[in-house]
C-alpha cells in the first residue's frame, strides 16, 4: 500500500504541475504574442523602427486611416486626413485627434493593425501615440502624431505586388491601470 500511495502522490504532483504550467502559459500568451507581432509585423502589426528607411523605392502607396473607440471610452477619435500617398522608403508624418467628451479624465490605449496583414511586415512606425497610454482630461482635445514609412523591400514581395492601398487601423480602449 505504501508503494501505491507514493505513486499516487507522484501522479498528483505531476498533474498539478501541468495545470499550473498551462495556466502560466495561458496568462503569458497574449503579452508574448503581442511582443512577437510588434517585432515581426506578423498579423498585420506594424514594426517599430528607430529611424527611417535608408533608400526610396519606386512604388507609391495610398495609406488609409481607420479609427474606432471601445464603447466604454467616450472619445471622439479620427485622423486629420483620411488617407495619404507615400512612396516606399519615404517618412510620413500624420496626425490624429481625440476629444474626451466626458466630464472626467480618461486614460486610453490604442491598439493597431495593418491590412492587408502581409503588409504589416513592411510597415514601420518611428513615432506613435499608440506606444504609450494617453490621458485626456474632461473635454480636452489633443493632436497625436504618427511617423511611419513603408520598407522598400515590399516591392520585391510577390504576394504584395498588386497592393496599392494599405489601411492603418486604430482602436482606443480604456487603459488598465
Amino acid at each position: 500500500m505504501d508503494h501505491l500511495s507514493k505513486k499516487n502522490k507522484k501522479t498528483a504532483i505531476t498533474v498539478i504541475m501541468i495545470v499550473v504550467g498551462m495556466f502560466c502559459l495561458a496568462y503569458a500568451s497574449f503579452p508574448l504574442y503581442s511582443v512577437f507581432c510588434k517585432a515581426t509585423g506578423y498579423g498585420g502589426t506594424p514594426k517599430i523602427a528607430n529611424q527611417g528607411a535608408s533608400a526610396l523605392g519606386k512604388q507609391v502607396y495610398t495609406v488609409r486611416f481607420n479609427t474606432d473607440v471601445a464603447p466604454d471610452v467616450p472619445w471622439e477619435f479620427a485622423p486629420v486626413v483620411q488617407s495619404v500617398h507615400i512612396k516606399s522608403g519615404e517618412n510620413k508624418l500624420v496626425y490624429f485627434y481625440a476629444i474626451n467628451k466626458s466630464n472626467k479624465s480618461i486614460t486610453g490605449r490604442a491598439e493597431y493593425n495593418i491590412t492587408p496583414q502581409q503588409a504589416g511586415y513592411y510597415f514601420n512606425k518611428i513615432q506613435c501615440f499608440c506606444f504609450t497610454n494617453q490621458t485626456l482630461k474632461a473635454g480636452e482635445k489633443v493632436m497625436m502624431p504618427v511617423t511611419f514609412f513603408i520598407d522598400p523591400a515590399i516591392e520585391k514581395d510577390e504576394d504584395l505586388r498588386q497592393v496599392e492601398t494599405i489601411t492603418l487601423s486604430y482602436t482606443f480602449f480604456q487603459a488598465k491601470h
